[in-house]
């Protein structure tokens, strides 16, 4: 019987949970949660829950992956109800890789619940379809934040022919050299570019400009919470709110 469960919380708003996770959560005798997990939605788990906060932010590391995932197999080993919970999709760069592999060397059974990834939820609130067929026939999730605190390597000639739309997780700290690398690589330096901070949140913050003018733009304000970076035509500005999102009241 399966007893550990990687759980996506999604972007934020607990409203955007699955009707699964919100069961498992509440079900939970020890609750690992990143924290990008928010808080509200670590208060669903129950009383005698545990609730471990291995949380692993940029620059900011609680705690190495090979010491979360020695910590979850120690749990799982205790035969309780485990939930490790991870901030948006587990398999969209959530480290799930490593500890579905720790776990599969211990042999221990697991499950995975998929949450709202933060592009899909940054779209959503933008009303900006990721994909139009005429403008964005593709969709490419990137991240900005290397194993070394760098820029990744990309293939950025591919990724600016592709002429879809780019999300970058993890990019505000490297959009400068993101940017420079886009342009080198052939991309219009025109060509829409959108930072959403806290996206799906009430906090939500989101800054229009092109791929030239956005590093600039961004470096004008302070950033607290995590920040998304969609560019593409598609992404081409309207009626964008740059203003603090309003969000429907929550029953949360």
């Amino acid at each position: 019987m399966t007893n550990v469960f990687l759980v996506g919380a999604g972007p934020g708003d607990p409203e955007l949970l699955t009707l699964k996770a919100f069961r498992l959560i509440q079900e939970a005798d020890i609750l690992l949660h990143d924290s990008l997990a928010d808080p509200r939605i670590v208060r669903m788990a129950s009383r005698h829950c545990e609730k471990i906060d291995v949380g692993k932010r940029c620059g900011k590391h609680s705690a190495s992956q090979s010491q979360i995932c020695a910590l979850l197999v120690a749990c799982a080993k205790t035969g309780a109800k485990i939930v490790r919970l991870k901030g948006g999709d587990p398999m969209i760069f959530g480290r799930a890789t490593e500890e579905m592999a720790a776990l599969d060397a211990a042999n221990i059974a697991y499950d995975i619940i998929p949450g709202i990834t933060a592009a899909t939820a940054a779209a959503a609130s933008l009303q900006k379809s990721l994909t139009q067929r005429s403008k964005a026939r593709s969709l490419h999730l990137l991240t900005g934040h290397g194993a070394e605190g760098g820029l990744p390597a990309h293939d950025w000639v591919a990724l600016t022919r592709s002429g879809g739309t780019i999300a970058v997780y993890m990019g505000a700290n490297t959009l400068p050299g993101l940017a420079a690398h886009f342009i080198e690589a052939g991309m219009d330096p025109a060509t829409p570019a959108i930072a959403v901070e806290n996206a799906s949140l009430h906090t939500q913050r989101s800054f229009s400009a092109t791929i030239a003018t956005l590093p600039r733009r961004l470096a004008e304000t302070t950033t607290t919470g995590p920040v998304l970076l969609l560019i593409g035509a598609a992404m081409r500005e309207t009626d964008i709110k740059t203003a603090t999102h309003a969000m429907a009241d929550s029953v949360f």
